[in-house]
């Protein structure tokens, strides 16, 4: 690591971890001081690269738009996704109990045994009934929406008088391959659900949806939520696969594809 001259917080050879809005596929950046913090001593330079955008994007979906409390009953989607495995850490933190889909079967055992997931739902048709079983009799407080389409449909349907839905992603709009099926799209995009918003006072739910980058251009805020997120000593992101940098399409790719568990690393250097 470099330092500018008139930087007086960092010095070359620091070890740090940082965000930055766009351009982050590159073997070297140029980042204001204010959006890098230490890399915890105990960690690889790899946990670091997968915690702070996945971290900070389940902490403000829960405790900023959640409104996590004890003993909530929270639904995850992509739960073996970098996203997903820390929600379910954080949600743990506070006392509530954790539901995680996937989309195959061979997540579901690690999720299970490793992340300690209290319930595991394998989507497919019938994920409802699923659900129903994994609550058994308890109302769906919470959900951690990034899916789409059908499913957060029925998610939706689910939700208890005074739950919240908070919608950071949709998966089901995203192309497996480098040349997206437009009409599959198109279809998908045309059969999408619509929830009136008229209904809401009458439902008593809530439906809330983010970007990240928004919270990187308030700076002060992002501090204020990663500070908040540390004092939880949630233990380092489960790496899934780390790449080198000329093998940045195939990370690309198999990410595309679904079939990660964890977060993928791009490594640059040796």
């Amino acid at each position: 690591m470099a330092v500018g001259e008139k930087v007086k917080t960092w010095k070359a050879g620091d070890k740090v971890m940082g965000v930055t809005k766009f351009g982050g596929y590159v073997s070297h950046i140029n980042i204001n001081e204010r959006y890098v913090i230490p890399l915890p001593a105990s960690w690889s330079f790899e946990e670091g690269a997968g915690f702070l955008v996945q971290g900070l994007t389940a902490y403000y979906a829960l405790k900023e738009l959640g409104n996590l409390k004890p003993e909530m009953n929270v639904l995850i989607h992509s739960a073996a996704g970098g996203v997903g495995i820390l929600a379910n850490r954080i949600c743990k933190k506070s006392g509530a109990f954790t539901i995680g889909t996937v989309g195959q079967e061979n997540k579901v055992k690690f999720l299970q045994e490793e992340e300690k997931y209290d319930a595991v739902i394998l989507r497919d048709s019938t994920f409802p009934e699923k659900l129903k079983n994994a609550l058994n009799g308890k109302p769906l407080n919470l959900i951690m929406e990034c899916i789409g389409g059908k499913i957060l449909e029925q998610g939706w349907q689910m939700l208890a008088p005074m739950g919240r839905m908070v919608v950071y992603g949709n998966a089901s709009f995203t192309s497996h391959g480098s040349r997206p099926n437009y009409p599959k799209l198109i279809w998908k995009f045309l059969k999408r659900p619509k929830i009136d918003p008229l209904k809401l006072p009458t439902e008593n739910k809530s439906l809330m949806g983010f970007n990240l980058i928004y919270l990187y251009e308030q700076t002060d805020l992002m501090h204020q939520l990663l500070d908040e997120l540390q004092t939880l000593e949630l233990k380092p992101q489960f790496i899934g696969q780390v790449f080198s940098f000329e093998e940045m399409h195939q990370a690309i790719h198999l990410f595309q594809l679904g079939k990660t568990v964890g977060k993928v690393v791009v490594k640059v250097g040796p």
